[in-house]
């Protein structure tokens, strides 16, 4: 292990990985990443691996689309498939008030230069073959959606950064953070003790340990998320067979559960609103490539909502079911930026949807740590959008609220009931 280094960065999911990268892509080569097991070995590995462009927040989006286009770039660059499969998406409002919802996030993606179109129930069929039309009253139909491989992306971020310079230590476990008189930070590790001019918590679901290092209780919760994947279905062959195509990727806001196509079946998942929050105090540093025990009876009322808008799936088999845990931020938005009061440590944290953002944030944090500025508008996103009040049972009651209304129909200036500001944590 090499005693010096100008960034270290804490962590080996996509986002780690993207930090790290940027970094080299832009002429920092003197960087290191620590995992404290294998890359992929947090939330990353059980990820559903969709991705898309819309978000609420047209600065967002236009991360979120750069993360996009750069999948094709990393990929050539490193000789390394990410399994990507662009096949163009669906928002399906039930409503009129969400199809009206929908026509406001078109307008927003405009800002961003994102090229959506509104459909009918009919015209959405054309994409979306297992959905009974008579269910809804329009689509926002996005060319720029689809899925892919998280293992192979994480390791296409990974290979691009190594080529370009950067190393990666894995199995090596951060163990305490110590900040010099001259600035820069001990990083200590079981293997041995690098000396960094900048840090990079990128820890995912270990971020608030690494915080607790440098005396920082971030507001991170990790919530249970679950998705099943079906056998193989009948409808789905016959659709590929006559289009020569995969089936969409599906957001249905009202069912509240998202779709697309896994191989022969499909895959269903859902935020809903019996949600659970998972290891609320601390996360075991031995976790790592485990899942969580299912618990379909959760999500019921989310799936027979789901069966109803796609009957197809009533006679579908569950291969699998997926149950793991992905941090949440009270917003549900990123933490990234420069901590105030710690000289050169940086977060790049809470990052849920980290396929659709992952190279927004890389970008963004790399342009920070380099220029001091991250290069434009990313307040959604910045870490120090919080501050003392964001308590551990702050967080928990906000992360859990947003979690279950993550498909709910957002309106401006609307006050949401989790509000709490408890001296300590003893109603968790």
């Amino acid at each position: 292990m090499k005693s010096h280094a100008r960034v270290v960065v804490i962590g080996g999911g996509v986002v780690g990985c993207s930090v790290l990268y940027h970094l080299t892509k832009f002429g920092w080569t003197d960087v290191v990443l620590l995992e404290r097991s294998e890359l992929t070995s947090g939330s990353t590995w059980h990820a559903a691996g969709g991705m898309h462009t819309i978000n609420g927040d047209p600065n967002v989006a236009k991360l979120q689309k750069y993360t996009v286009e750069l999948y094709k770039e990393i990929e050539e660059y490193s000789g390394q498939d990410v399994g990507l499969h662009m096949t163009s998406g669906l928002m399906l409002a039930a409503t009129k008030d969400r199809f009206d919802w929908l026509k406001t996030i078109q307008a927003k993606g405009r800002y961003g230069g994102l090229d959506t179109e509104l459909l009918t129930p009919r015209e959405a069929m054309e994409f979306m073959p297992l959905m009974d039309p008579d269910q809804f009253v329009g689509a926002l139909y996005d060319p720029v959606e689809g899925h892919l491989d998280p293992y192979g992306t994480t390791h296409a971020y990974a290979k691009s950064a190594k080529k370009n310079g950067a190393e990666i230590y894995l199995h090596t476990k951060v163990e305490d953070l110590v900040q010099r008189e001259d600035g820069c930070w001990r990083v200590i590790t079981d293997k041995g003790e690098i000396i960094a001019e900048h840090v990079v918590n990128a820890a995912g679901l270990w971020a608030r340990e690494v915080g607790r290092m440098v005396g920082l209780e971030l507001p991170v919760l990790a919530m249970e998320h679950m998705y099943l994947i079906t056998e193989d279905m009948p409808e789905v062959a016959e659709f590929n067979a006559a289009t020569g195509k995969e089936i969409v990727h599906c957001v249905d806001f009202d069912g509240e559960i998202y779709i697309r196509q896994e191989r022969g079946g499909m895959l269903m998942g859902t935020y809903e609103k019996d949600c659970r929050p998972w290891s609320p105090i601390t996360t075991p540093w031995n976790f790592g490539h485990e899942l969580l025990g299912e618990d379909l009876d959760r999500i019921t009322g989310e799936l027979e909502v789901g069966f109803r808008h796609f009957p197809a799936f009533n006679n579908a088999g569950i291969r699998k079911v997926i149950n793991g845990p992905f941090t949440f931020s009270p917003d549900a938005n990123p933490l990234v930026g420069p901590i105030r009061g710690l000289k050169n440590f940086w977060s790049a944290c809470a990052v849920m949807a980290g396929f659709s953002q992952g190279g927004g944030v890389g970008l963004a944090l790399a342009n920070w740590i380099m220029q001091g500025d991250p290069g434009f508008d990313v307040f959604a996103m910045d870490v120090s959008r919080y501050g003392d009040y964001s308590t551990m049972a702050y967080t928990n009651a906000k992360v859990r609220e947003g979690y279950s209304r993550r498909f709910s129909i957002r309106f401006p200036n609307e006050e949401l009931p989790g509000r709490p500001a408890p001296a300590d944590h003893a109603d968790l």
